[in-house]
């Protein structure tokens, strides 16, 4: 709405056309709950209840939903099973977001997620990615990790396309 931004990162198990299929179902779920104005958590919990139907073949999503209320720089947001994001500060801080709500969804029908909010301030960075960011290996099979991730973030440019930027070539170079 207005004075609302939603975000999602979310990546399926398995790979090819079902996979892509069943992402494309958990994403219309949960853009469905939030447009309904439903919090994370409990986007989270309905979106998880709705996977779990008709899920024969067991595939599951790790996600994580954030809701920014651009007026007061409140971030609410639930995890369920995706990797943590961070936030970078207005000052060159580097934090991540380490709470785990809840289990991935479409395992497990009835699971709780629960709710998490910090303030952002004007000139903070959220980043999300996905595993393939930190499961990136160099020639001997080496993950890069978090550590180097945190690294990058904390080393990039103020802006955001700046920082897109330097996770993808450090993603590269490694």
């Amino acid at each position: 709405d207005g004075s609302h931004v939603a975000v999602v990162v979310a990546d399926v198990s398995d790979k090819g056309v079902p996979a892509a299929l069943f992402m494309m179902r958990a994403k219309a779920i949960i853009k469905q709950l939030l447009m309904e104005g439903l919090a994370p958590a409990e986007a989270m919990a309905r979106a998880n209840d709705d996977l779990c139907h008709d899920n024969e073949q067991g595939m599951f999503v790790t996600a994580w939903i954030g809701v920014l209320d651009t007026q007061d720089g409140t971030l609410s947001y639930a995890c369920g099973g995706h990797n943590p994001p961070l936030v970078r500060a207005h000052d060159g801080a580097v934090t991540w977001l380490r709470d785990r709500s809840g289990l991935m969804l479409g395992s497990f029908e009835g699971v709780g997620y629960r709710a998490f909010s910090r303030t952002l301030e004007l000139g903070d960075m959220l980043v999300l990615y996905t595993d393939g960011v930190t499961e990136a290996m160099d020639e001997s099979g080496a993950c890069m990790g978090e550590p180097a991730l945190e690294q990058i973030v904390a080393q990039a440019a103020d802006s955001p396309d700046d920082l897109m930027a330097s996770v993808l070539a450090g993603v590269h170079a490694y």
